[in-house]
């Protein structure tokens, strides 16, 4: 559930859930008797979390195993020869002198921001200096911060907006930080700061923000309603109002790009999780609407020589410019933008996964069939006037075939940070210059020996006659049918690619068993057409994408057993495949879900979702979610799979009662269940390695117990 100018969005106000069941339509459902385990920190609804972990954990625990995962787990995911990325600072992670990281490791369980001299880094040979400790933080101030990001003022990035998060919410606490004197900026010296609301800001320049938070008038959502422009050395109340949404709209955003005359401001008001209008901010002060159309999906503002430029994808046609395409437009400070152009158009089976730019190309990742291309783009006035025909050149960047790819930083003259890797073939951090073939800069370990297991990629026909592309990783030289691990997701155009393997995923590999990843209908793996043939009414098609790649594995000889696996989404995905075919699936992992489709939008952050599934109010659109609702379909006379429910009481993006109702109405039907609630992690479900490693084991032991 990613959007560019929306980093910390699909959260919601915890107040929405509490006064839910008073806005409630009448409905022909029977009475919810969970209903109760929606008050997220309520003692009744905490003290049964803590019953049901003490239940099941244990159990699981007990699996012969189970300490050794949990140790390897650690060890892999706290190695020290990782990969230090350029992270933990935005814009980008690089500037022209200095490289951001943030780190985790054994001794250092909340993490170190750091920063490292560019040419020591880039030498292989970075010299870290830690800019914030967290464990020393939180021991100061016994706040359960985790570190939530960095908002930077280009060029030099000295001043940053460090956002703090309590166990790894969404929500977050705003401080002003020097990353030059390595110091916090307290109000009385006239530093920003902002109390814990799910909020974006951004810097005009160094003495003034634009400010979006939802400590103020909050959408239907929960989002922020409005933006506001802080002048330093006031008090926010006083902070001049900008623009503000409506409250039926799913929020209102604010970021900028650029640095010295060549910045640019935008807002992002988002009328729905799919559409919206974005404003650019003018020199007279003034907001002038974007030439995008509405459901355009807006990138960022780069220039590349030839002043500001912004940058979208589209996902409708627009112009005779079909969908999916890379669309620009030029930003002035004053008058209007300039005429949507495009850029470059994928092909039948490509799509555009990530973007970024350097101060002379854009940059894409391309996936062709879920394969990763790195193409730089450029630029060009034909005589190189004013009046000139433009186009766009368009060439590939060297990288390892059949990998996937991430970019990870670019700086503002021609270098790429990116991250490939396979998913036998551990990640490598690979720099290009000035578009030339990308080198390894550094390489994380192999911790297990990828040349004994295959990858191939197969297809299976969907029910409507789709084909439907898979992944499956297993032994080299197995024969015959193995237990199987299924991973999808299918949903908010987020593609699944290649990559590297988690540590529960590689030992369940060197047990002897098989690993398959579907990109199923309803993610971005080939451009919007994928995403919508299975938005709202058309949702089935994601879950026969699933079943029939499902049917496929065991009427083929490669599944014995099948688990599927998802989060999120996903996790309403996993739910759907065991209540729809309990007959198919053996085993089933359900992660921080949505379940309750009913409520679900009424729930956090779950009405900026209505967009994706659709509205339950609406008798005509709760007609076809109720058909797929797990919730609501499951049965009492059913023979389910015994099903682990994992989730997070800090999770204020899904809310934690769509695992807990599942889990409890699963019980109340005599369905066997296991269910583990983390009190922290937000949506990740985890808030450091030590409990990823923890969940890892529990994972293993589920799929040893119910797959044998």
């Amino acid at each position: 559930m990613r959007a560019p100018l929306l980093a910390s969005i699909l959260t919601a106000a915890l107040m929405t859930a509490q006064t839910s069941a008073a806005q409630s339509p009448a409905t022909t459902e029977p009475a919810d008797q969970h209903q109760w385990l929606e008050d997220v920190t309520g003692e009744k609804a905490l003290e049964w979390v803590r019953a049901r972990n003490t239940k099941y954990l244990p159990e699981l625990e007990a699996t012969p195993g189970f300490e050794a995962w949990r140790d390897k787990a650690r060890r892999i995911l706290e190695d020290p020869r990782r990969i230090a990325y350029p992270t933990g600072a935005a814009p980008t992670g690089v500037t022209a002198d200095r490289v951001f990281n943030f780190w985790r490791d054994e001794r250092n369980v909340r993490g170190l921001w750091r920063v490292s001299p560019r040419a020591a880094y880039d030498a292989g040979k970075p010299e870290w200096s830690t800019l914030i400790d967290m464990d020393a933080l939180d021991a100061a101030e016994k706040g359960n911060w985790q570190f939530g990001g960095a908002t930077c003022l280009p060029p030099a990035q000295q001043r940053c907006l460090v956002s703090l998060s309590v166990g790894g919410k969404d929500a977050v606490v705003v401080r002003e930080f020097d990353t030059v004197a390595k110091r916090f900026i307290p109000e009385a010296e006239g530093g920003f700061t902002l109390p814990e609301a799910k909020q974006s800001v951004a810097w005009l320049d160094e003495g003034r923000l634009l400010v979006a938070t939802a400590a103020g008038p909050v959408t239907t959502s929960g989002y922020a309603r409005d933006v506001r422009l802080w002048q330093r050395g006031t008090p926010f109340s006083e902070a001049k109002l900008m623009l503000s949404a409506e409250e039926a709209d799913m929020g209102a955003w604010a970021s900028a790009y650029g640095d010295g005359e060549g910045r640019r401001a935008v807002i992002d008001q988002r009328t729905s999780f799919w559409t919206g209008r974005v404003f650019h901010l003018m020199a007279d002060w003034s907001w002038v609407k974007s030439p995008l159309p509405d459901d355009a999906d807006f990138r960022f503002i780069a220039n590349l020589g030839d002043g500001p430029r912004a940058y979208a994808l589209l996902r409708t046609a627009f112009n005779d410019i079909p969908a999916g395409s890379l669309v620009s437009y030029a930003v002035p400070n004053v008058g209007t933008p300039g005429a949507v152009e495009r850029v470059l158009t994928p092909g039948e089976t490509q799509a555009i996964a990530d973007i970024d730019a350097t101060g002379k190309a854009i940059y894409i990742g391309l996936l062709d069939n879920v394969a990763a291309r790195l193409v730089r783009l450029t630029r060009e006035t034909d005589g190189g006037s004013e009046g000139g025909s433009v186009s766009w050149a368009a060439d590939d960047v060297a990288i390892p075939a059949n990998s996937a790819l991430q970019i990870v930083a670019a700086d503002s003259a021609d270098s790429l940070y990116v991250n490939v890797a396979a998913f036998t073939e551990p990640s490598r951090l690979m720099l290009s210059q000035n578009g030339a073939a990308a080198s390894v800069m550094a390489s994380a370990p192999a911790f297990f020996d990828g040349a004994q297991f295959s990858v191939s990629q197969r297809f299976a026909t969907s029910k409507d006659g789709t084909r439907i592309p898979y992944f499956v990783v297993r032994p080299k030289h197995a024969k015959g049918p193995l237990r199987t691990l299924y991973w999808s997701y299918g949903g908010f155009e987020i593609p699944l690619t290649p990559a590297y393997v988690s540590p529960e995923v590689q030992m369940w590999l060197e047990q002897g068993n098989q690993y398959v990843v579907a990109n199923i209908r309803g993610g971005g793996e080939f451009g919007p057409r994928w995403h919508q043939a299975a938005l709202k009414e058309a949702r089935q098609r994601s879950y026969d994408d699933l079943h029939a790649v499902a049917e496929a594995l065991k009427s083929e000889g490669l599944a014995s057993k099948i688990a599927v696996h998802g989060r999120s989404n996903g996790g309403l995905m996993a739910s759907v495949a065991y209540t729809q075919r309990p007959d198919l699936y053996d085993g089933a992992m359900v992660g921080v879900p949505l379940a309750d489709m009913r409520r679900y939008h009424r729930l956090l952050a779950g009405a900026s979702w209505m967009a994706e599934y659709g509205n339950p109010d609406v008798p005509g659109e709760w007609a076809y979610i109720r058909q797929y609702s797990p919730y609501q379909n499951i049965r009492p006379g059913a023979r389910y799979p015994r099903v682990f429910f994992y989730t997070s009481t800090k999770d204020d993006r899904v809310h934690p009662a769509h695992a807990r109702k599942m889990a409890a109405r699963m019980e109340a039907q005599g369905h066997p269940i296991y269910y583990y609630e983390n009190i922290d992690g937000g949506h990740s479900g985890v808030a450091n390695l030590k409990e990823s490693a923890y969940r890892s084991a529990l994972m293993l032991a589920y799929l040893n117990r119910e797959l044998n």
